[in-house]
């Protein structure tokens, strides 16, 4: 039935832009500019599309606006072609999985952690809209957040806030008096989409890997320059949430490598451990491929956190979205971020979008240079030309694309940002959806926030059980033709 609506709304939408004229240049009633065949730009525009050119890479985005509980796909030309109904707020991520489903995390109103990005409930559903699958992380002590990564073999990787007592933070070495502290995890499932289940099949836990160097009674007490390796628990954070100790947001894999990326948004740096592990190993210094089980194989961003360099030698300012450049992309496997508060090292309010080319051995393996893990700086970097005009002092990402374009979500204004590999923007949209609803054209948005933003081509192999057409603007009140 949503099948055949949607093939009788474009067939509608297509009579209607039929009687659009294809040789206007300017529409001086909405600010419309039409410069080639290609090139649109909606100069006035609030919402919705408001920038498009021939460099855009084909295909399809998906969002899911954090105020609302409906996630959507459209295409660059800003129409709607399709959406996916839930019964929860985004809690943030959601991917589309070549087998046509939507994996979907959702916030199921855990009281028990109060904090940008909770979750607790994982769904996938399928093409007609129905949940075919979930999968629940969330107790008093527990509870998913942020992002999960779905693997090759159906295994999905979450992180998980991980509560910890007063009294247990002290007896680790915790020198700031706290009655909970949240560590982290990492749980890999494996689920059953048959029989509506999963089994934990590997788990990780940061609190198995710290240093302190205050208590010297303590079996984790160390000298913390002299363990990059380790977490120090005692690390002067800058947070607005004391308890969220390291505050992951975003988790990423690599096959190749057998290793896990995660994002630590307080300590202002990204860790890559060992997946080689068994869970017991994972809780240890020892096995694994790479011999140190558990323990941080290469961390980036800020060596302040282990005793080592300056505030000027501060690279990432509570970055977001860090992960591996696909295989066979410009950049390939080096590791992008979204550099939220990268201002801060010049005293300015502005974001960048970066690139890390780590200093990996062909084993996998990586090594320190002068007592801290290069490389010294970027790879490549993307600001506004107006520092300023790009700013999200939290959520956002950015995803490198198939023709070497790169995708921006600054999540704070909801919006979405396509840029060649010289920085030029060549595609721009506005989320119009925030809690309230969806903004007609010309209105102020609100609340339009978004974590990040995914484009599929055309080609993928998830779209093979969807029919889908262009159903018009999300927003009431755009008026340009495109194709």
């Amino acid at each position: 039935m949503q099948k055949l609506k949607y093939i009788m709304i474009a067939f509608g939408a297509l009579i209607l832009f039929s009687q659009c004229s294809d040789d206007a240049i300017t529409d001086e009633t909405d600010g419309t500019d039409v410069v080639d065949s290609g090139t649109i730009i909606n100069a006035d525009y609030t919402v919705g599309l408001t920038y498009k050119t021939d460099e855009a890479s084909e295909g399809y985005t998906l969002f899911a606006p954090i105020g609302s509980t409906t996630t959507y796909l459209i295409d660059n030309c800003g129409d709607e072609v399709y959406s996916w109904p839930s019964n929860y707020m985004p809690s943030h991520s959601v991917y589309l999985l070549e087998n046509g489903y939507l994996l979907r995390t959702g916030n199921a109103s855990n009281s028990s952690f109060n904090a940008g990005g909770q979750g607790g409930i994982i769904e996938m559903i399928n093409p007609d809209g129905d949940v075919v699958w979930d999968y629940t992380v969330s107790s008093s002590t527990e509870l998913q957040h942020h992002d999960v990564e779905y693997l090759d073999n159906g295994n999905i990787l979450i992180i998980a806030w991980d509560k910890k007592t007063g009294t247990e933070a002290t007896a680790a070495g915790l020198t700031t008096s706290l009655s909970e502290l949240w560590s982290e995890k990492i749980i890999e499932i494996q689920p059953n989409i048959e029989a509506g289940t999963a089994v934990i099949v590997w788990e990780w836990n940061a609190w198995d890997h710290i240093v302190q160097d205050q208590s010297e009674g303590l079996s984790n007490f160390g000298v913390v320059s002299e363990h990059p390796e380790l977490l120090n628990i005692n690390y002067d954070y800058e947070s607005d949430e004391i308890e969220d100790w390291l505050h992951f947001n975003s988790i990423d894999y690599n096959e190749t490598l057998d290793q896990i990326l995660v994002s630590s948004r307080s300590y202002s740096e990204f860790y890559i451990i060992d997946h080689s592990t068994s869970t017991d190993e994972a809780a240890s210094h020892t096995g694994g491929t790479h011999g140190k089980g558990g323990d941080i194989l290469y961390r980036w961003g800020n060596s302040q956190t282990y005793d080592q360099g300056s505030s000027s030698d501060q690279q990432l300012y509570n970055q977001h979205d860090a992960h591996w450049i696909e295989s066979g992309f410009l950049d390939g496997d080096m590791i992008m971020v979204f550099n939220n508060r990268a201002g801060d090292a010049v005293g300015s309010n502005y974001s960048a979008v970066n690139v890390i080319n780590p200093d990996v051995n062909a084993d996998g393996s990586y090594d320190l240079t002068d007592d801290v893990f290069g490389p010294i700086d970027f790879h490549w970097t993307y600001t506004a030309d107006t520092p300023t005009d790009l700013y999200s002092a939290f959520i956002s990402g950015a995803t490198r694309l198939e023709n070497g374009n790169t995708l921006i979500c600054e999540g704070s204004t909801g919006i979405f940002t396509e840029v060649n590999y010289s920085g030029e923007t060549v595609w721009e949209y506005i989320n119009p959806v925030s809690g309230s609803g969806i903004a007609d054209q010309y209105d102020n948005a609100g609340e339009n926030r978004l974590f990040r933003a995914e484009r599929y081509t055309y080609d993928f192999a998830g779209f093979s059980d969807y029919d889908l057409y262009p159903l018009g603007t999300l927003e009431s009140g755009s008026d340009y033709a495109c194709e």
